[in-house]
C-alpha cells in the first residue's frame, strides 16, 4: 500500500500541487467488485483545499487515473455501519449517498480517522459521523503505516516545505559525486552520517573557542543594565515635573472654557434681545395711524395699511421657545391684540357707512335711466372701495368674522340696489317690447310672408348676432299658408293656432331683437364688472380652469351644464371655496335677473312664436362668450339656466307641433292639393337655415328637422288615404313632390336621406296615378291580346295562334276597327280633363303627368304592334291610327286646355 501511496503521490497529486495524506481500497457495495482507490488529499497553497478524490487503475496499464474529486466541505454525512463490530462497509453524503465496501476494516478506519481530524481542523466540525466508535474518533489510530498515513503526515502538514532550486542542485551535485547514491542507497546514507558527525564535532570546537568573546558580551550586557537604570530614574524625575505642568495647564484650559461659554451666552442673549427689538416692536407712527388714521383721505388710507401691515407682521412673527413666558413679550402682544381690535372695528364701521352713503347715491341717481334702456354704471363705487382692498385682506386674515359681517352687509344693501334697477331696467324693456307690437299682441294671421321679407329679417338677425356656438336653436312653429282661388274657404285642413306666423312685420321683429340683444348686452357688463370687483375688494381670487379641466359638458333638457371633478389637494379645496363664496354672493346680490330674464322670454314667446328663435341665437351667442371669459362664472351659470328654459319652451312647441299635425282633419268635400304643414315645414326651413347657415352646432336644429319631416311623412300619408274627393295617389304625388323640390333647394345635409325617400315616393305614387288614370284605353284589344299571350303560355307556337278560332285574323281586325283614332282622341280629352280636376295648380304638374301618361299610352301601343307582328306575320294588319297621331292627339289636347 506504501508503494500504491507513493506512486499516486508522485504520478497525480504531485503535478497538481497536492499532498495525499490517507488511502483506502475501496469497491462499490452490490455490483460487481472494481477496485478503486478513495483519496484523502490538501493543497500545499493557502487557502488550503480538502478533497476526496477517486482514483482506479487503467485498463490498458499499470498507470493511475483521476476520475471524481469531491470537496470536503460537500460532505455531508459519513456512515460506517456498525461502531461495535467491524464492518467494511461506510457511506459517504456528498450530493447523493455513495456506498462502498473497504479491502479491510482496518483502512476504513484509518481513512475515517483521516477524515474526522481533516473536519476538525479546516471545517470546524461541519461533517456529520455515524455509526462510528468514539474511540475511533478520540484516540490516534495504531502504529503502523496507516498511522503515519493519517497521523503523521497530516500533523506535519504546516511544516513541510518543497525544496528551492537551489537546494535541489545541491542534492543533485552531492548524487553525482557519490556514483553509488542510486545504487546502493545504505552506503550512501551512511557516508552522509558520517559526515554529518565531522560537522557536529567542528560545531562543537567552534563554541568551545568563542567563551572568551561570550564572558566580555556579558560584561558589557550588565554594564548596560545599570545605564538603563540611571536613565530610568532621570525619567522618573522628569516625569513628576511634568505632571505639575500638566495640572497647572488644565486649569487655565478650564479657565478659557467658562469664559467662552459666558461670551457665548452673551452672544445668543444679544440676538434674542435684538430679534425681539427687530420683530415685535411697532413704530409710534404705525401706532397713531391705526388709532386714529383718517379712513377717509387716500393719504390716511395708504397710512392705515402700511400700519396694518406691519402690525400683522409683528403678530404672525413665530416666537422661539421661551419666548412667550417673557412678560415683555406678553405685554407687547397684549399691545398688538387691542390695536388690531380696535382697528378692526373702527375700519368696520367706517366701511359700512362708506356702503350706505354709496347705496343711497346710487339710488338717488336711479331715475334718470328709468326712460332709457340702459342700467347705471358702479364703477364710482367700485373704484372708491377698492382703495380699501388691501384693509379688507387684513381684516380677512386677522377678524374673520368682520370680515363676513362686512361681505354680508354689501350682500343686502347691493341686493337691494339691483333689485331696483334690474325691476324698472326689465319694465322699461317690457313696454318698449310691447309698445312695438300691441296692436298685434293676441292676432295671428294665416297669410304667407313674402321670401324678399323673410330673407331680410333672417339677414338682419345674422348681423346683430355674430357666431353661434352652444347647442342649436329649436325650430318655430310652421307657418301656414292662407287660402287662394283654388282652396275654398271650408277646404282648410287645419286650424293651425299657435303654428301660425304673426302678422308682424319685419320691422317689429327686428325691433324686438334689438331690444332683446340690448338688454343681455347691459346685463353681461354689470354682472361681469360686479363680480371682478367683489373677488378684488373682498379678495377672493378666482383662477379660471380651462374648459377641458372644469369637466365634460353635458346636455340636460337641451341645455348645458358642466360638472367639474372633485379636487383633494387643499389648495384647490381653498380655490373652491373661494369661488364658492363669490358664487353666492353673486347670485344673492343679482338674485332678480334669472327670474326676470324667464318673465322677459315668456312675454316674448307670448308676443310673436317666432321671438322664441331670436331669443334662442341672442342667448346662445351670449352664453358661449360668457363661457370663454369664465366657464364658471355667474353670468355663465344664469344665462346657461335661463337658455335651458328657452329650449325647453322650444321642445315642448316642437312637440305640440307635431301633435298638432297627428290631429289634422280633412274636409270630405274639397279636394287636397299642398297640406298646409307641408308649407308651413317649407317656410321654417327656410328661416332656420337662413339663421343657422354660419353656426358651428346644428346638433339639435337636426334633430327638429328629422323629427318634424317624419311627422310630415306620416301625416301625408294618413290624410292621403282619408282623402275622398282627391286621389291617394294625388295627394302623395303633390305633396312628396313639394317636399322634395323644397329639400333639393334647401340643400340640409341631414335629411339627404328623407329627400330621397320624398323623391322615391313622388315616383312612385306618379307612376301608379298614371296607370290607374289611363287604365286600358284600347280596353278590348287588350283582352284580345291577353287571350294570345295565354296560349302562347300553354305552349302555342306564336305563328300558330292565328289559327285558333278566337283569335284569327278577323276576330282582330273586328277589334282594332273599334279603335279609330277620332275615339281615341275623344277619350283622352276626356282623361285630360278627369287629371286637371284631380291636381292643384300651385304645385305645376299637370304637364308632368300629361307627359308620363302619353309615355304610357306609347309604350301600350308599341306591345300591341309587337305582338301582332309575332302571332299575326305577314298578315298586313295594323291599327287605325299611328304612334305619330298619337303624339298629336295628347300635343293638341295639352295646348287646347
Amino acid at each position: 500500500m506504501t508503494a500504491i501511496k507513493h506512486a499516486l503521490q508522485r504520478d497525480i497529486f504531485t503535478p497538481n500541487d497536492e499532498r495525499l495524506l490517507s488511502i483506502v481500497n475501496v469497491c462499490k457495495a452490490g455490483k460487481k467488485k472494481k477496485n478503486c482507490f478513495l483519496c484523502a488529499t490538501v493543497t500545499t497553497e493557502r487557502p488550503v483545499q480538502v478533497k476526496v478524490v477517486k482514483v482506479k487503475k487503467s485498463d490498458k496499464g499499470d498507470f493511475y487515473k483521476r476520475q471524481v474529486a469531491w470537496e470536503l466541505r460537500d460532505l455531508a454525512e459519513v456512515d460506517a455501519k456498525d461502531a461495535s463490530k467491524e464492518n467494511p462497509e461506510f457511506d459517504l453524503h456528498f450530493e447523493k449517498v455513495y456506498r462502498w465496501v473497504a479491502s479491510s476494516t482496518t483502512e476504513k478506519n484509518s481513512f475515517i480517522s483521516c477524515i474526522w481530524k481533516l473536519n476538525q481542523r479546516y471545517l470546524r466540525k461541519k461533517v456529520e459521523f455515524v455509526n462510528v466508535s468514539s474511540q475511533l474518533l478520540e484516540e490516534s489510530v495504531p502504529s503502523g503505516e496507516s498511522q503515519s498515513v493519517a497521523g503523521g503526515d497530516e500533523d506535519a502538514l504546516d511544516d513541510y516545505q518543497e525544496l528551492n532550486a537551489r537546494e535541489e542542485q545541491d542534492i543533485e551535485g552531492m548524487m553525482e559525486v557519490c556514483e553509488y547514491a542510486i545504487s546502493n542507497a545504505e552506503a550512501f546514507a551512511e557516508k552522509l552520517s558520517r559526515e554529518l558527525q565531522v560537522l557536529d564535532g567542528a560545531n562543537i570546537q567552534s563554541i568551545m573557542a568563542s567563551e572568551k568573546q561570550v564572558n566580555i558580551l556579558m560584561q558589557l550586557l550588565d554594564e548596560a543594565l545599570s545605564e538603563v537604570d540611571t536613565i530610568e530614574g532621570k525619567l522618573s524625575s522628569y516625569e513628576e515635573m511634568l505632571q505639575s505642568v500638566k495640572e497647572q495647564m488644565d486649569q487655565i484650559s478650564q479657565s478659557n472654557r467658562l469664559i467662552q461659554i459666558s461670551n457665548t451666552n452673551n452672544g445668543k442673549l444679544l440676538d434674542e434681545i435684538q430679534f425681539l427689538v427687530n420683530y415685535m416692536d411697532l413704530s409710534k407712527g404705525h401706532i397713531r395711524a391705526l388709532q386714529d388714521g383718517d379712513l377717509a383721505t387716500p393719504k390716511g388710507i395708504e397710512a392705515c395699511i402700511n400700519a396694518s401691515e406691519a402690525l400683522l407682521q409683528c403678530m404672525n412673527v413665530a416666537l422661539r421657545p421661551g419666548h412667550d413666558k417673557l412678560m415683555a413679550v406678553k405685554q407687547q402682544q397684549h399691545l398688538f391684540t387691542e390695536l388690531r381690535d380696535n382697528f378692526a372695528r373702527r375700519l368696520t364701521n367706517h366701511l359700512n357707512n362708506v356702503f350706505v352713503h354709496q347705496g343711497h347715491d346710487q339710488s338717488s341717481t336711479l331715475s334718470q335711466h328709468t326712460a332709457e334702456l340702459t342700467l347705471p354704471k358702479h364703477s364710482p363705487l367700485h373704484r372708491d372701495l377698492l382703495r380699501y382692498a388691501k384693509l379688507m385682506e387684513w381684516l380677512k386674515n386677522t377678524q374673520r368674522e368682520k370680515y363676513e359681517g362686512l361681505s354680508r352687509t354689501y350682500v343686502d344693501y347691493m341686493t337691494r340696489l339691483y333689485e331696483r334697477e334690474i325691476k324698472d331696467f326689465f319694465e322699461v324693456a317690457k313696454i318698449k317690447m310691447t309698445g312695438t307690437s300691441k296692436e298685434a299682441k293676441g292676432k295671428f294671421a294665416t297669410l304667407p310672408r313674402k321670401e324678399s321679407a323673410l330673407k331680410h329679417e333672417t339677414e338682419s338677425l345674422h348681423g346683430s348676432s355674430g357666431k353661434l356656438t352652444g347647442s342649436t336653436s329649436s325650430l318655430n312653429k310652421l307657418a301656414v299658408q292662407g287660402s287662394n282661388s283654388r282652396r275654398s274657404q271650408s277646404s282648410s285642413l287645419l286650424d293651425m293656432g299657435n303654428m301660425s306666423a304673426s302678422d308682424l312685420d319685419v320691422a317689429d321683429r327686428t325691433k324686438f331683437d334689438k331690444i332683446f340683444e340690448q338688454v343681455l348686452s347691459e346685463l353681461e357688463p354689470l354682472c361681469l364688472a360686479e363680480q371682478d370687483f367683489i373677488s378684488k375688494f373682498f379678495k377672493l381670487q378666482q383662477h379660471p380652469t380651462p374648459p377641458l379641466a372644469q369637466g365634460e359638458l353635458e346636455e340636460q333638457d337641451g341645455g348645458v351644464s358642466s360638472k367639474v371633478p372633485p379636487h383633494g389637494e387643499h389648495r384647490h379645496s381653498l380655490q373652491s371655496s373661494e369661488k364658492d363664496m363669490v358664487r353666492l354672493m353673486m347670485n344673492k346680490i343679482f338674485l332678480s335677473i334669472e327670474t326676470e330674464l324667464n318673465s322677459l322670454i315668456a312675454l316674448g314667446d307670448k308676443i310673436d312664436s317666432f321671438h322664441s328663435l331670436y331669443m334662442l341665437v341672442k342667448m346662445s351667442h351670449h352664453v358661449w362668450t360668457a363661457e370663454n371669459v369664465d366657464p364658471a362664472s355667474y353670468l355663465s351659470t344664469t344665462l346657461g339656466n335661463v337658455l335651458v328654459t328657452v329650449k325647453r319652451n322650444f321642445d315642448k312647441c316642437i312637440l305640440g307641433q307635431i301633435r298638432q299635425m297627428d290631429e289634422v282633419k280633412i274636409s270630405k268635400k274639397s279636394k287636397v292639393g299642398i297640406l298646409l304643414f307641408v308649407t308651413g315645414f317649407e317656410e321654417f326651413a327656410e328661416l332656420a337655415e337662413t339663421i343657422f347657415r354660419n353656426a358651428e352646432r346644428r346638433g339639435d336644429l337636426d334633430k327638429a328637422y328629422v323629427k318634424l319631416i317624419r311627422s310630415v311623412f306620416t301625416n301625408v300619408e294618413k290624410v292621403a288615404n282619408e282623402s275622398q274627393k282627391t286621389p291617394r295617389d294625388v295627394v302623395m304625388m303633390e305633396n312628396f313632390h313639394h317636399i322634395f323640390s323644397t329639400l333639393s333647394r334647401l340643400k340640409i345635409s341631414c335629411l339627404e336621406t328623407e329627400r330621397r325617400e320624398a323623391k322615391h315616393k313622388y315616383t312612385d305614387h306618379l307612376q301608379s296615378y298614371v296607370i290607374n288614370s289611363l287604365g286600358q284605353p284600347l280596353e278590348k284589344l287588350n283582352h284580345f291580346f291577353e287571350g294570345v299571350e295565354a296560349r302562347v303560355a300553354q305552349g302555342v307556337r306564336e305563328d300558330e295562334v292565328s289559327y285558333q278560332l278566337a283569335f284569327n285574323k278577323q276576330e282582330l281586325r273586328k277589334v282594332i276597327k273599334e279603335y279609330p283614332g277620332k275615339e281615341v282622341k275623344k277619350g283622352l280629352d276626356n282623361l285630360y280633363k278627369k287629371v286637371d280636376k284631380h291636381l292643384c295648380e300651385e304645385e305645376s304638374l299637370l304637364q308632368v303627368v300629361w307627359h308620363s301618361m302619353q309615355d304610357e299610352f306609347i309604350r301600350q301601343y308599341k306591345h300591341f304592334e309587337g305582338l301582332i307582328g309575332r302571332c299575326y306575320p305577314g298578315s298586313g294588319i295594323t291599327m287605325e291610327f299611328s304612334i305619330q297621331d298619337m303624339l298629336e292627339y295628347f300635343s293638341s289636347i295639352a295646348q287646347s286646355h
